[in-house]
């Protein structure tokens, strides 16, 4: 089994896209990028702007190569969009896709922009989405409805992906968070060898002021299990993320790492530099709009 991570925070944008290929399969999983519209009262500076570009090529490229393609929940850096987004990928983007099988999350126990953007996909596909939470195939099971992070928090709920082969399996649990026992316990039950998921989103602690905790006790329990455990997307989100990660990674029995470490590359935390990029490199007046209207490039910052 060979798994790729093409996008996620720290390498540079909003994503948990990968790809897992078997010796009979070519596995997309959340093929999607986004930036945050604003940190700091900023908009994306085009240093992320260029690192959300390699990412939605890495993606493209991916598609073109799947024979199944798996989207956990419909949330804008996690699916093809329509057109909501200049810093997202487009479905109009996509390359061919006859003979790709489709698994994906169900309308159920999910909010109404996402029950849009589900119908949205479904039509420009031209074939109506599976609801595959509960099924298996070949190498491949999903799991039932868990948490989109804390379930009194009312995020929804997003569909985890198990895939094996051989002695290896792994787990892509997109956007649990880490934030719910039972999701944990049912990543467990699968018996995965490596996990990938999102961490706690400590950069909203005023909102999710138990996160780091809970995020903490749960994640320990997975690391006695699993060999190795890839924690990224909202915990990287900030510095403060990638403190709890090394934190939690000297008490931990198992490897914990964060996406790019995995993939063997330095993190870059781009959207917790956002002030900081604006300050060492100003942007000039209009690019955004020129972007946004597609004039602008980015090359220099490539």
């Amino acid at each position: 089994m060979q798994i790729d991570i093409l996008g996620c925070e720290s390498l540079g944008a909003r994503s948990l896209a990968c790809v897992v290929k078997t010796d009979d399969s070519t596995i997309l999983i959340d093929p999607g990028v986004a930036l945050a519209r604003l940190r700091s009262g900023l908009l994306p500076h085009p240093v992320e702007v260029a690192a959300a570009f390699r990412i939605r090529e890495k993606v493209l490229s991916a598609f073109g190569e799947a024979t199944d393609i798996v989207i956990s929940h419909f949330h804008g850096d996690h699916m093809p969009m329509r057109a909501e987004d200049p810093y997202q990928l487009p479905m109009a983007a996509l390359p061919s896709r006859d003979g790709i099988n489709f698994w994906c999350k169900g309308p159920e126990k999910i909010s109404g922009l996402s029950s849009k953007r589900r119908h949205e996909l479904s039509d420009f596909l031209g074939f109506p989405l599976p609801a595959s939470e509960g099924r298996k195939s070949g190498s491949m099971e999903f799991s039932s409805p868990v948490p989109h992070g804390a379930r009194e928090k009312g995020f929804g709920t997003v569909m985890m992906t198990r895939i094996r082969e051989g002695d290896e399996v792994f787990v892509h649990s997109s956007d649990i968070q880490l934030l719910n026992r039972e999701a944990v316990l049912k990543i467990l039950a699968w018996e995965p060898t490596i996990v990938f998921a999102s961490g706690p989103p400590l950069y909203l602690s005023y909102r999710v002021p138990e996160a780091g905790k809970e995020a903490s006790e749960n994640a320990l329990l997975l690391s006695r299990h699993a060999d190795t455990l890839i924690l990224d997307h909202h915990l990287l989100r900030s510095f403060e993320g990638y403190d709890w990660l090394k934190e939690l990674a000297e008490k931990a029995a198992s490897r914990v790492l964060c996406g790019a470490e995995f993939m063997g590359k330095a993190p870059e935390l781009l959207e917790a530099q956002r002030k900081a990029l604006y300050e060492k490199k100003p942007v000039p007046s209009g690019w955004h709009e020129a972007y946004a209207g597609g004039k602008a490039g980015f090359e220099e910052y490539l």
